[in-house]
């Protein structure tokens, strides 16, 4: 890791997570409607309300942004981070108030392994939609990576608030507990 990023990583990680609480909700009510049925205790059919929340964010309002997070993605599925980022930049560019350009680029840099980049484009997913939850999960995986444990936490804790059902999630907040309070002999 280079030193710029031991240095910066810290830094982005620490405004992302100090802005969470004040960031307001930019969504319609097609999606406060299924976040609510989201948060239900004893949703069976979550997977279907996860992909309708993916569906509504991913829906630009243009044809070309949507093209673009369409070829980015599909970068991303080949394994082509740079690719990716490429595509990307240019949606943001595009439609800089777009979150799921942001956080689908976050997910670019993150495979390139580029946590300072990812992590900023984080906190401009959150700032544009503070209840993406695969954006606070990918903050939670970040902030493990680097070994920041109880920021991790806050990640994953912010991320089971708004998503109670993924079982990724109720693992990473398990392993974390086991990592914050030690094993006993």
């Amino acid at each position: 890791m280079t030193i710029r990023r031991i240095i910066l990583n810290p830094v982005v990680a620490a405004f992302v997570l100090l802005a969470l609480p004040a960031m307001a909700d930019t969504h319609g009510s097609d999606t406060s409607e299924l976040l609510e049925k989201l948060r239900e205790p004893d949703l069976e059919n979550w997977q279907r309300v996860e992909r309708q929340l993916f569906r509504e964010w991913s829906r630009s309002g243009s044809a070309s942004a949507d093209l673009l997070l369409q070829r980015g993605r599909a970068a991303l599925e080949r394994g082509d981070a740079s690719a990716a980022i490429e595509h990307l930049s240019a949606l943001i560019d595009h439609a800089p108030d777009f979150a799921e350009g942001w956080n689908t680029r976050a997910t670019a840099w993150f495979m390139a392994r580029n946590y300072g980049l990812a992590l900023n484009d984080i906190r401009e997913t959150l700032a544009r939609n503070p209840n993406h939850f695969a954006a606070l999960i990918g903050l939670g995986r970040i902030m493990e990576d680097l070994e920041r444990y109880d920021d991790a936490r806050r990640a994953w804790n912010a991320a089971a608030a708004i998503h109670p059902h993924r079982r990724d999630v109720k693992a990473a907040l398990e392993r974390l507990d086991r990592k914050l309070q030690g094993t006993s002999l």
